[in-house]
């Protein structure tokens, strides 16, 4: 299929690096972005995570765009990576005789962690308006001891504005790979489509507006009692929330699932589970990033 030749080809490259005296280290970046890619300033948590925003400066993205996004990890460093809005994905199917059927945006991102390395991904929602064409593709290589944590929203049509997803698609893939002396394994391999029957099926939507996932890696082999604790805490954080919320273990880890008709109430959600999963590696809590414009408190823990 033919693209759009006005289309963005915008592309990212981060690297980051613990530096600094044993009592004063702190993680660094570099980084190397084109338009409509941008970097705001870094700041740093309590925990030591390297908090950076990404900007997109195109308001949102067509038919034909395409982003990919790299960062690479050195040992023991810690970075969260965010967005500074939420992404925009407008409309192609049936806007062009040339073709009808519509013309995807993508986005591409790969990220490989060197040992003891964390890396936190939690970019704000994703719009997909009526007859949006998504993809997002999610690579992540770990070393031993290095740990992922991603987590996606994704809103399907404008439903404040009466809309649903129409003929639009939205797709994922994510894996995640860990490299070891004796070989590699997969730690999670997670390919998801929404489009037309999963949209109203029980098994799919179930006629819900709003999907989110939350996928977490930890650096070391958790104990089965350890990671049955954590689960249990991670569902008693549904409490107060709508939508339908379920989660489970990994071999290393665990993922979570929302389906509802709140974007609120899946960030509320994945944002106790990223604190709970921060106090469980023994780290400070975690603090909204400040691009965050939510007057709420998606933090906010219930007993």
């Amino acid at each position: 299929m033919a693209e759009s030749q006005s289309a963005w080809r915008g592309r990212l490259d981060l690297q980051f690096e613990r530096r600094g005296s044993a009592d004063s280290q702190r993680t660094i970046h570099q980084g190397q972005a084109s338009s409509p890619l941008k970097l705001q300033r870094a700041q740093w948590q309590s925990s030591g995570h390297c908090e950076l925003p990404i900007l997109h400066t195109a308001g949102g993205l067509v038919g034909g765009d395409e982003l990919q996004i790299t960062a690479q990890l050195s040992a023991k460093s810690q970075a969260l990576l965010t967005s500074v809005a939420a992404q925009k994905v407008y409309g192609s199917v049936g806007r062009s005789r040339q073709q009808p059927q519509g013309i995807w945006s993508r986005q591409a991102l790969q990220f490989d962690l060197k040992g003891g390395s964390q890396l936190e991904w939690l970019p704000q929602e994703l719009v997909l308006y009526a007859n949006g064409l998504f993809e997002q593709t999610c690579r992540v290589e770990l070393e031993p001891g290095a740990s992922f944590l991603g987590a996606e929203i994704v809103r399907l049509g404008r439903t404040a504005a009466g809309e649903d997803l129409e003929q639009g698609c939205w797709r994922s893939a994510l894996e995640i790979h860990r490299n070891g002396a004796n070989g590699g394994r997969w730690e999670l391999v997670d390919r998801l489509e929404l489009k037309d029957a999963a949209l109203t099926g029980e098994h799919g939507m179930a006629a819900q507006p709003v999907f989110g996932s939350l996928a977490w890696v930890a650096g070391e082999v958790l104990s089965p009692s350890a990671l049955e604790n954590l689960l249990q805490s991670c569902r008693e954080q549904r409490a107060g929330l709508e939508g339908t919320m379920a989660c489970g273990a990994l071999e290393q880890g665990l993922v979570a699932r929302y389906r509802g008709p709140s974007s609120q109430a899946a960030r509320f959600w994945f944002c106790r589970i990223w604190a709970l999963i921060r106090s469980f590696q023994g780290q400070a809590a975690p603090e909204p990033p400040r691009v965050w414009p939510f007057q709420e408190s998606p933090l906010g823990t219930r007993a």
